[in-house]
């Protein structure tokens, strides 16, 4: 699994398997946030099978789905809120990072801590493409 740090509370991540989810509890983590739709790939171990694993290692979890036409105000807002209510560290993942990472600036930007001029440069200091989030916002941001 790569961790990738974005916030003080925040750290976004490709697919955990068991052993790294145990070893997020031991590390100190609180949340675990799954961004992915169960059945996105053959190989993925789903909802309940996560949940089991990160409730076993003593993390809370959150299964918030969300794909790139999918993602809603509703969405971004739910995950931030779930990240800044977090009594420490929260590890978000979806298949790569990129989606967990996306709701994250989404937010930052409606929340007005990034501008929408930084945010490529933000998503591409961290290894990430966040397009995406310059679209949503595109076609959402002015009627949030």
């Amino acid at each position: 699994m790569k961790l990738t740090p974005v916030h003080e509370k925040l750290s976004v991540a490709d697919q955990p398997d068991a052993a790294e989810i145990a070893a997020l509890g031991a590390g100190g983590t609180v949340l675990l946030i799954n961004n992915r739709p169960d059945d996105e790939e053959a190989a993925q171990p789903g909802t309940e099978v996560e949940r089991a694993a990160a409730e076993a290692a003593g993390l809370a979890y959150l299964h918030l789905p969300v794909t790139g036409p999918s993602l809603s105000r509703s969405d971004v807002d739910r995950f931030r809120e779930a990240v800044l209510a977090a009594p420490g560290p929260v590890v978000a993942h979806c298949r790569s990072g990129t989606r967990s990472l996306t709701l994250w600036a989404i937010g930052e930007v409606l929340a007005g801590n990034l501008s929408r001029t930084e945010l490529l440069a933000y998503g591409s200091e961290r290894g990430f493409d966040l397009t995406g989030a310059a679209r949503w916002l595109d076609a959402h941001g002015d009627r949030t």
